[in-house]
């Protein structure tokens, strides 16, 4: 019972004095930098902003299931949450910061260790001093807790590193959600890009059937001396167009396939895969952008670099504590004997306490120089967050640009091609009547060939367009 009184006299004021020490940093205090942007989104004639209706979620809340309604992209999405290595890495930083964040807090509480140790020594007869003219064996046992070198953080040195990695932890969260952001605007992007390209060599095996059809056609009247060489050639050129076409989108279909197989990060089932562009027009829903405040609280690469900023404040406190003492313990209590059947018994009750203080005279300048890289890191920090605000709102601002105009563009190019397929009808029925030469012919079918293809290109623009929307309002980073 002595004992346990002793080993509570002891280190009841220590613990009080360790509840104490580090309650407070001498990091600056943070201050949120103001948004370097305008407080609402570009106004013109190509802009056209609808205001969010009252209830309507934050796209940032908007999760990628509920904004992709297409049953084959999101079965590609969800396989590439799975497999993509991009993300899991992402997810696999997110586990090592966690890691370095729990060894940095743990500095600010002492580790005790338990000890039990036994020594035997055989000391010779000349050294021995009994004067017995005799060897002496030497034995001693201990048992104990102790306490080594733990830091009373009294000007919050430890502390600040403290907050420093729990800030480069929640970046790194952010990290992963920016990562899962572009991850899904990918797939969707790639998976658009493969079904307009389908479409284009869709287009081009119509295109050159046709023009096929129209070389026979053509050659049978040059053989009977209706037309003339020059119709023959021309009629030549669009089949030959065609099968250029075939073969270059034919390629670009292959490389659209191995670049969905990559970022999915496994082999894709063909059966989701698109088969045109014109089965995905309704597979995105529209978007409200909202304040650009509200956006730039969401987004997530925004958040990281706010985070990294408040980790390069908090380091500030660390360098500025650097300046003043550093006071470290060594303690231990315990049990210590030269008999091990004796090590419990009254008496052997022992302990030790070493406080050590350790104040910076002269160091070169590292300590100020360390305190100036700090400050300057926060100052990177700070043009870091700022300039990822600004690039931010120039990506949604680029978007609502295109948005504003696209339907009209949309609308334009399919009247356009309406025409053009009009005026081939018309063009061809006068050819085969011998009323224009086969160059009318040729001019108004590559008219409309270039109009569909343009259409099939709006089309994907579009669609692109609500996809880059979604990602540049951070949407997508969730998952359900």
């Amino acid at each position: 019972m002595k004992q346990l009184q002793r080993m509570t006299a002891l280190y009841l004021p220590l613990g009080t004095f360790l509840c104490l020490a580090g309650c407070t940093t001498m990091a600056p205090a943070y201050h949120q930098p103001a948004a370097p942007v305008a407080a609402a989104w570009p106004q013109g004639p190509s802009y056209k902003v609808a205001q969010p209706a009252a209830g309507e979620k934050k796209v940032a809340d908007i999760v990628w299931r509920d904004f992709f309604v297409d049953g084959q992209l999101r079965k590609l999405i969800a396989l590439a949450l799975e497999n993509n290595r991009d993300l899991r890495v992402a997810a696999l930083n997110i586990e090592r910061s966690r890691a370095l964040y729990q060894i940095q807090r743990s500095d600010l509480f002492p580790k005790i260790d338990a000890s039990a140790n036994a020594n035997f020594q055989r000391v010779p007869a000349g050294l021995s001093g009994s004067g017995s003219g005799n060897a002496t064996t030497l034995e001693q046992y201990s048992v104990g807790l102790g306490v080594s070198s733990y830091e009373l953080d009294l000007f919050g040195r430890v502390q600040s590193l403290k907050d420093q990695a729990l800030e480069q932890y929640l970046a790194t969260e952010q990290a992963r959600r920016s990562v899962q952001i572009s991850l899904v605007s990918q797939v969707a992007a790639t998976y658009l890009a493969l079904a307009a390209d389908r479409e284009h060599l869709q287009l081009a095996t119509d295109t050159l059937k046709s023009q096929q059809s129209s070389y026979q056609l053509t050659r049978s009247r040059f053989e009977a001396g209706v037309s003339s060489a020059l119709d023959l050639n021309q009629s030549q050129t669009s089949v030959d167009t065609a099968r250029v076409d075939i073969a270059r989108y034919t390629t670009l279909q292959a490389q659209d396939e191995n670049a969905l197989t990559l970022v999915v990060g496994s082999t894709v089932p063909p059966d989701l895969l698109p088969q045109s562009l014109s089965e995905t027009m309704t597979a995105l829903k529209d978007l409200s952008p909202g304040l650009p405040s509200d956006v730039l609280l969401n987004r997530p690469d925004i958040l990281q670099a706010e985070g990294q900023l408040k980790g390069a404040n908090a380091n500030i406190g660390a360098a500025r504590a650097a300046f003043f003492p550093r006071i470290t313990l060594i303690s231990n209590i315990g049990f210590g004997s030269d008999d091990l059947a004796g090590l419990f018994k009254p008496g052997s009750f022992a302990w030790k306490f070493a406080p050590q203080i350790t104040l910076p005279i002269f160091d070169g300048g590292s300590n100020r120089a360390n305190l100036k890289v700090a400050e300057v890191d926060r100052s990177i920090a700070v043009a870091q967050y700022e300039k990822a605000i600004q690039t931010a709102f120039r990506e949604v601002a680029d978007a609502l640009a295109q948005r504003g105009t696209i339907d009209k563009q949309l609308a334009a190019q399919q009247s356009l091609s309406d025409a053009t397929a009009e005026s081939y009808r018309l063009s061809r029925a006068r050819y085969e009547r011998g009323v224009d030469s086969y160059l009318s012919v040729l001019d108004s079918q590559r008219s409309l060939y270039a109009a569909q293809q343009n259409l099939i290109n709006t089309r994907l623009t579009r669609l692109a367009n609500q996809v880059v929307l979604y990602k540049a309002l951070g949407g997508g980073g969730y998952t359900d």
